[in-house]
């Protein structure tokens, strides 16, 4: 069920309804349906993949329960070992499986071996799994290392799992954060709720305004690139960075604003990237609950920023490399993440990756000239990565790549369209006037006028309206 259709539109004010009016006397009935809600939600897509997300929900649970009682460090980590293998083996066997077969066939043809065909299976990826699954395993590795107490609440723990409005794409939660929020009673706060609903809107602008009008220009000049001029590949690639912001953050957006009508609060996924001033702090404002997890259960584990340079960046390649492969199973995504890492290498080295975010410009209203051009290259040092998440092989991101950095960089750009760019134009500049909130309608009401913030409103769902046409997947739905 995807958020900008009809059917989540009567979807979400139905389960709204029950859950505050019918079921809001008692947490354990509120938790049972949204379980239920959750694993309709889900099956709306396929209902075979509810058998999958029940399983996982099932180890993990079990897992959990006997690593709580174990007094054993060999019998725990043998448990956490039938968690990692439980939920990495649906992963690795749904998302990476042709993968494997294809890169093994490839190897040996290449060094001139004879090697029947590959056997590929018709796999379908099961929506979301690449999310819930290291959900789950942060439940399991946070009991190992005794910062979470195993829950006895089964209703509790799979609604947890599932909570349809971060279950398909985000942000990732951790158990320390989300389950126990399942746990406390839940009263309707009409803040909370105003709040949810204009994120909410937010959402859907950023998603059918500027993603899905992106989406139709980036379509259409990556599947010309050959015939395109320097220029009109650059518009591409930055309308592509404007799309796959606005689609996944879009839905982080909806996601948390949606958690917040039902008296929850989710981790910030998203904080204004594109007003980073260098590699790093873009990557700590980009897919924040991906970037944290990774660096909780992978990159401190592997010893972090101790040691020696080059352990530093060994580390620091295993994260990013890592990053691109969780992203899809095709060797573009790889090199992304390589490329990636090697932007960082530098800035950690000289020590200067940034370990706060801060805010651009804080208290002014523009940035100076050379926060101002930090900004710029580093936008424009992403959007060039960004071809290579983009392109359908290694072949189609080089010779995009190849034919955009040519003297036609420099002429007037064959695809042009205005409403669109004026449209990404307020877009931004409604980002970076609340760029030290948490989303960009975010208004303290009591100090906001409501002549000015209703019309402002009344103008985004008309956008929203008049700009939404055929609805497109969210990008993050194949990952």
């Amino acid at each position: 069920m995807l958020f900008n259709s009809l059917e989540f539109a009567v979807f979400l004010p139905v389960v709204f309804a029950i859950y505050w009016f019918v079921v809001n006397n008692s947490i354990r009935l509120q938790n049972s349906f949204l379980l239920a809600a959750s694993y309709f939600f889900y099956g709306w897509w396929d209902w075979r993949f509810l058998l999958l997300i029940a399983i996982s929900s099932s180890a993990d649970y079990a897992i959990g329960i006997g690593m709580g009682k174990s007094t054993s460090n060999t019998h725990r980590k043998i448990l956490l070992f039938c968690s990692l293998l439980v939920n990495l083996g649906f992963l690795g066997f749904f998302k990476y499986y042709n993968f494997f077969v294809e890169s093994f066939y490839s190897a040996f043809t290449f060094f001139g071996e004879a090697v029947s065909d590959p056997e590929l299976l018709e796999i379908v990826l099961p929506v979301g799994i690449s999310f819930y699954t290291f959900q789950t395993l942060s439940y399991s590795i946070d009991i190992y290392r005794k910062k979470l107490q195993p829950t006895q609440d089964v209703i509790a723990f799979f609604s947890f799992v599932s909570f349809f409005p971060q279950l398909v794409a985000g942000p990732i939660e951790r158990a320390t954060n989300l389950l126990p929020q399942f746990y406390q009673s839940r009263k309707f706060d009409l803040d909370q709720a105003v709040d949810g609903m204009r994120q909410i809107l937010w959402g859907l602008f950023k998603k059918i305004v500027i993603a899905d009008n992106c989406a139709i220009y980036v379509d259409q000049i990556f599947g010309s690139h050959t015939e395109q001029s320097g220029s009109t590949l650059m518009i591409g690639a930055i309308f592509f960075a404007f799309q796959i912001y606005g689609d996944f953050s879009g839905y982080s957006d909806i996601a948390i604003g949606t958690a917040r009508l039902f008296g929850f609060n989710l981790m910030r996924n998203f904080a204004f990237p594109y007003f980073s001033r260098d590699i790093s702090e873009f990557w700590r404002r980009w897919h924040i609950s991906l970037s944290t997890w990774f660096r909780d259960y992978v990159y401190i584990p592997l010893g972090g920023s101790k040691g020696g340079t080059f352990f530093k960046m060994r580390n620091i390649f295993a994260i990013f490399l890592v990053s691109g492969f969780w992203h899809g199973a095709n060797w573009t995504f790889i090199v992304w993440g390589l490329i990636n890492a090697l932007l960082y290498l530098p800035l950690m080295v000289r020590n200067q990756n940034r370990n706060n975010l801060g805010t651009v410009a804080q208290g002014r209203l523009l940035p100076s000239l050379y926060e101002g051009y930090q900004m710029l290259t580093t936008f424009l040092l992403v959007v060039v990565v960004w071809v290579f998440f983009r392109a359908e092989n290694l072949t189609h991101a080089f010779e995009y790549l190849s034919r955009m950095f040519t003297l036609s960089l420099f002429s007037v750009p064959d695809v042009l369209p205005k409403n669109l760019l004026l449209v990404i134009l307020m877009f931004t500049a409604m980002e970076w006037f609340q760029r030290e909130k948490q989303h960009a309608l975010e208004f303290e009401v009591k100090k906001s006028i409501a002549v000015t913030r209703w019309p402002l409103y009344i103008f985004l769902i008309l956008l929203v309206v008049g700009f939404g046409g055929d609805k497109h997947e969210f990008i993050y739905f194949n990952f």
